[in-house]
């Protein structure tokens, strides 16, 4: 395969996130700051944060995105002039838009600044892209909802830089289209106030009365793109987006990780079997829904779908960070309860992935114990690897 340059695109619900999504393999991140961001539940970037945040990922070749991805009403209009100055000052790579009143205000106030459609404009055909291109979008977010033949048309007839989700949360309706949230809890969640509506259970009721014991689910079970990343570059699809800025540290850094080593492997022509069937295992894992590649090559089905209730138990997998390696020892701050004779994974950045059994472990203070039970909690283990600083520890899941 001729090598391409493809981007992998990271979630960065904060500064703290962003740093591990690059660490991890990312080569730009994407992220909102306090306003017009269609994740306002996050934390979110301030101004001063955005810019350091450039100047951290500038520093090591890597790229800025901010979300300005809300539907816009009137009233969210005031500021947004200065606020796209500031971006384009600061010299962020592109933002992520899809009202076309943000485009207009970037044209008529000559501002420099890229601009990728958002998914939340649910382009899924080529004539809807090349409107954006003339108006002057340089990329474009496909809906969720697109099949493989309409990525291979849209980038057939536009040229455009293609961008694809291939893994995370799904949406029950078309991508931005819902409004469930409005409904149901008068929180808009085309202005960052998603309420998540479809990851609600309810009963069947008849005139007022429960008439069964089981609940109706309408959720979508996450997007997972494994088996078709090869084909996906095949198509042209410049860049591959992980969803996720209000997922965990662990989460960023496992899902990353995999993409990073798969895609690595498409483009070096090593990629195995056995690969892609250790990484479909741990990110079934690492996520508390199961997954699935969704639209790409067919519609959804019953086994794309939750319909009688579902179990989303948060898992303990993640054991600890490390924060050095001195004199043999793995310095590591605790995330969840472990002890000695358990076997563990540890994996992270320019290492490969190995197991490893407990047979020590020592508190800050030097002192022996068996048990390490309290999260954050400072301790150290005896271990022949050298580990880079901020490894993470987690229970040993499957064969290597």
């Amino acid at each position: 395969m001729k090598m391409r340059n493809i981007e992998l695109l990271a979630p960065a619900g904060t500064k703290e996130k962003m740093e591990f999504a690059f660490l991890y393999g990312a080569d730009a991140v994407y992220f909102g700051g306090h306003n017009y961001s269609l994740r306002a539940n996050a934390k979110n970037f301030s101004n001063e944060e955005i810019k350091e945040a450039v100047l951290f990922a500038h520093e090591r070749g890597k790229k800025v995105y901010v979300t300005v991805n809300i539907v816009f009403h009137d009233e969210d209009l005031d500021g947004l002039v200065d606020y796209l100055k500031y971006l384009s000052e600061i010299k962020v790579d592109a933002i992520i838009s899809s009202d076309i009143s943000v485009i207009d205000t970037i044209k008529k106030n000559h501002i420099d600044l890229e601009v990728h459609i958002s998914t939340q404009a649910s382009i899924m055909n080529y004539e809807a892209a090349l409107f954006y291109k003339d108006l002057g979008a340089t990329r474009i977010v496909l809906a969720r909802e697109c099949s493989k033949e309409d990525i291979k048309r849209i980038k057939e007839e536009t040229g455009l830089e293609i961008e694809c989700f291939m893994h995370g949360a799904m949406c029950t309706s078309i991508s931005g289209r819902c409004v469930l949230s409005n409904y149901c809890t008068n929180r808009d969640s085309n202005r960052g106030g998603c309420a998540q509506i479809c990851r609600w259970t309810f009963a069947y009721k008849k005139d007022g009365q429960k008439v069964s014991d089981e609940v109706f689910s309408m959720t979508p079970k996450d997007l997972n793109m494994i088996p078709y990343i090869k084909e996906m570059i095949d198509l042209g699809v410049n860049s591959f987006k992980i969803e996720g800025r209000m997922r965990s540290i662990y989460y960023v850094a496992t899902v990353i990780l995999i993409y990073r080593r798969l895609i690595d492997k498409i483009l070096n022509n090593t990629l195995t079997d056995e690969y892609k069937d250790y990484a479909l295992k741990v990110l079934n894992r690492v996520a508390n829904r199961e997954s699935t590649p969704q639209f790409f090559d067919k519609l959804p089905g019953v086994n794309e779908q939750y319909y009688l209730g579902r179990e989303e138990v948060s898992n303990q997998d993640f054991l600890g960070l490390v924060l050095d390696y001195q004199d043999g020892y793995a310095i590591i701050e605790e995330r969840n309860y472990f002890k000695v004779g358990d076997t563990v994974q540890f994996f992270g950045p320019n290492m490969e992935t190995f197991d490893y059994t407990i047979d020590n472990i020592m508190d800050e203070d030097g002192n022996v114990i068996d048990i390490a039970r309290h999260p954050q909690m400072i301790v150290k283990i005896k271990i022949d690897h050298e580990l880079p600083k901020f490894a993470m520890m987690r229970i040993k899941m499957f064969d290597i």
